[in-house]
């Protein structure tokens, strides 16, 4: 038998040579090497070095990690930034009250005076990436596999600090294809970033919960904020005197458009990704993970609803919350739907079986399915527990916010005025009035009552929490009725159930009171449960499963030498490439690439509230008064869709044509490709873009603010 032996940096670059061009999110510091070539055959005018380069000003000095959950892109040369207007969403909600309501109504600061300042919002721009694997890998070696998670965290530890020293840098390391390689990342961040505009939420959130994840698309997803620093340009905590940011590069913006077949680059922070899982926990998610958090969501999002169709005070209140636990409850809905219909489960098996033939006679490799499965017998019948108490039992808001108080439990339990107690209710009142100015007593206690029952009805009576028992002693004939009453007791009782009350105790903490607590009493008996009882058996399983994933990748390299391979997203900077390109998502229908204002009119509907648009709006519409940002045929671009490979965390990315110029901003995946987080789909995969001038239009026209567009480099 000819025996191969590879270095990951050789797999990488044997396998990088067959890579199509529309799947893989790429380390920007590989393309020259692995993609470069594919990326100018596809369409690509620059140079490696314009798209990635250390020590001269490049495209990636204009990315930007917007508050560890999107991307940013720098527009102009005074710290614009565009990202999506979900990105924005919380902030812009937060500045919202019933007389200045801006997100109904939209905003755009007239000069910089008129900025509003965003407390905790921050952004990074990635100043360099660094190949660590051989030293990680060094160091690591002959560590026992319990060991390796606090080994690799002293590893880190050390690079990170190193590269961290005599600047004001920070610095991230990041694993990549389960353990087999590990990369650098340092950051600059800036704190001191302020709102410059949005649309109405009308506009940026058009088609609301009903489109969202569809194509085709008519929504005009934007925001747009300014990082602000010191007077010598570097990163500062937020001042009066402050000024806007002058970065080493600026994205210019096309006002060329787009046609089908060009070519589309995304830059970003894509979050997860875990397209090499087992076929078993393929299996897990479509019976059971899945439904579980979708049900659980369900039920806040229909108290909550009824809370915000009442009253627009509350409406904004809440429209935070429920915009961000209403995306991943469809997200969850259409990734189950479309793991059934592609097969991805059986895909899985039939790579395992594939593996499994590969794998006999080399020791390294034969008994990585088997320990798979005996860690998943292990794992299945306890696999809801962790699901139900952080998006069931802590999901409920009075909850979470009595969970706040665990620390204080632990630090106080033997004197009530130590440095941990006084700290933890510090931090508890703190974040008391956020808590409050959303907290909707009669909401909650319906969704505990029915999160109550729906744990009680679906885990195993052996493995619920004790504290069950005594709820179960409430009044009422039925359980429903008991679970009622005891969430009854808990919001007329509970130290948590109003500020005055809460405030009245963080005046003068008393340890008893606190563990006496119906809803604290509750929590924390859910809670220990879970920690004595069901995270060490995770933590197992994590563990058995950690090794076998490394092992089963690097098997899958040796046995796949053309196949394409590249890490999972991790919220590192990466680059995806394809090209505008329609789809047909099923028989007789297809999608063309692009849609227009003239969809915005044909779905506007005065009486459905995610349907609605402003008057002003209709009015440009009925006038045809497009600018310079209308197509050929006079229609107003909205939205284009590419083959690029994305997920959560690129929602905001730059979609950049061959010539480095912005085209558009990605903005979601669409419905018939919701299971590309597991595996990728070339014939269905697409990514939703919000067409850059439909954002062009919108801040000129409908929004009056001109001077912004002025402030951008605009290529024709």
């Amino acid at each position: 038998m000819k025996k191969y032996i590879y270095t990951l940096s050789t797999l990488l670059l044997l396998l990088a040579s067959t890579a199509k061009a529309d799947e893989g999110m790429w380390l920007p510091l590989l393309l020259k090497k692995y993609n470069y070539e594919q990326m100018k055959a596809k369409g690509l005018k620059l140079t490696p070095e314009q798209l990635y380069d250390v020590n001269n000003s490049s495209l990636k000095d204009a990315i930007v990690w917007f508050n560890g959950g999107c991307t940013g892109e720098i527009i102009s040369n005074q710290g614009l930034i565009l990202t999506n207007h979900h990105c924005g969403y919380d902030a812009i909600a937060s500045k919202s009250v019933k007389g200045d309501n801006i997100l109904d109504n939209g905003f755009w600061a007239k000069n910089n005076g008129e900025e509003k300042p965003i407390p905790g919002m921050w952004v990074s721009i990635v100043i360099r990436m660094e190949d660590m694997t051989d030293r990680v890998l060094s160091e690591i070696k002959g560590t026992a596999e319990k060991d390796r998670p606090a080994k690799l965290q002293e590893i880190f530890k050390n690079i990170t600090d190193e590269a961290k020293k005599g600047t004001g840098y920070e610095a991230q390391m990041r694993e990549m294809f389960k353990g087999n390689a590990y990369y650098l990342f340092v950051f600059q961040k800036y704190t001191d970033i302020r709102l410059v505009g949005t649309p109405p939420q009308s506009v940026g959130k058009f088609g609301g919960d009903a489109d969202n994840w569809m194509w085709p698309r008519h929504t005009g997803d934007f925001s747009m904020f300014r990082i602000y620093v010191n007077k010598n340009n570097e990163a500062a905590a937020y001042s009066a005197d402050n000024v806007p940011f002058k970065p080493k590069h600026h994205l210019p913006v096309s006002l060329k458009g787009v046609k089908e077949g060009d070519y589309a680059m995304i830059y970003g922070f894509p979050g997860r990704t875990n397209r090499y899982e087992f076929s078993q926990g393929i299996e897990l998610a479509v019976d059971k993970i899945n439904p579980t958090i979708v049900n659980l969501r369900d039920i806040r999002l229909k108290a909550w609803k009824e809370v915000m169709d009442k009253s627009e005070e509350d409406r904004l209140k809440l429209s935070a919350d429920y915009a961000s636990i209403a995306n991943y409850w469809k997200y969850f809905i259409g990734q189950t739907e479309q793991l059934k219909r592609l097969n991805v489960y059986g895909y899985k098996k039939e790579m395992e079986t594939k593996f499994s033939s590969f794998a006999k006679g080399k020791a390294e490799y034969e008994n990585i399915l088997l320990n798979v499965e005996k860690a998943y017998v292990d794992y299945r019948p306890i696999a809801l527990q962790r699901t139900y108490l952080t998006e069931g039992i802590l999901g409920v808001s009075l909850n979470g916010f009595a969970a706040s108080m665990l620390t204080y439990e632990k630090a106080a339990k033997n004197n009530t005025d130590t440095a941990g107690a006084r700290k933890a209710i510090a931090a508890a009142k703190a974040n008391a009035e956020e808590f409050y100015t959303a907290f909707f007593p009669s909401a909650d206690e319906k969704i505990l009552a029915q999160i109550l029952e729906m744990y009680y009805n679906n885990i195993p009576a052996e493995q619920q929490a004790p504290y069950m028992a005594i709820i179960l002693k409430s009044k009422g004939k039925t359980n429903t009725e008991k679970f009622k009453a005891f969430s009854a007791l808990v919001y007329a009782k509970s130290m948590f159930s109003t500020k005055e009350k809460f405030e009245a105790f963080a005046a003068k903490p008393d340890y008893k009171k606190l563990v006496n607590d119906p809803c604290f009493a509750m929590v924390k008996s859910f809670y220990d449960h879970y920690i004595n009882n069901y995270k060490p058996k995770v933590d197992a399983f994590n563990a058995a499963i950690g090794p076998e994933s490394r092992g089963y990748i690097k098997g899958l390299m040796q046995m796949m030498p053309e196949k394409t391979f590249y890490p999972d997203a991790n919220s590192s900077l990466r680059l995806t490439y394809g090209s505008v390109q329609a789809y047909e998502p099923k028989d007789a229908v297809k999608f063309t690439f692009q849609t227009t204002l003239d969809g915005v009119m044909e779905k506007y509907n005065p009486k459905d509230f995610e349907f609605q648009v402003p008057q002003k709006l209709i009015d440009l519409y009925n006038a045809k008064d497009f600018g310079d940002y209308k197509l050929e045929n006079g229609k107003m671009p909205v939205a284009f869709i590419t083959n690029n490979d994305i997920t959560g965390g690129n929602s905001g990315s730059p979609v950049i044509d061959g010539e480095g110029r912005l085209i558009g901003l990605a903005f979601d995946g669409n419905w018939e490709a919701m299971s590309g987080d597991i595996v990728f789909d070339e014939k269905y995969k697409r990514t939703i873009n919000v067409d850059v001038r439909y954002v062009l239009f919108l801040i000129d026209k409908l929004g009056g603010a001109p001077h912004i567009v002025n402030e951008m480099t605009l290529v024709k």
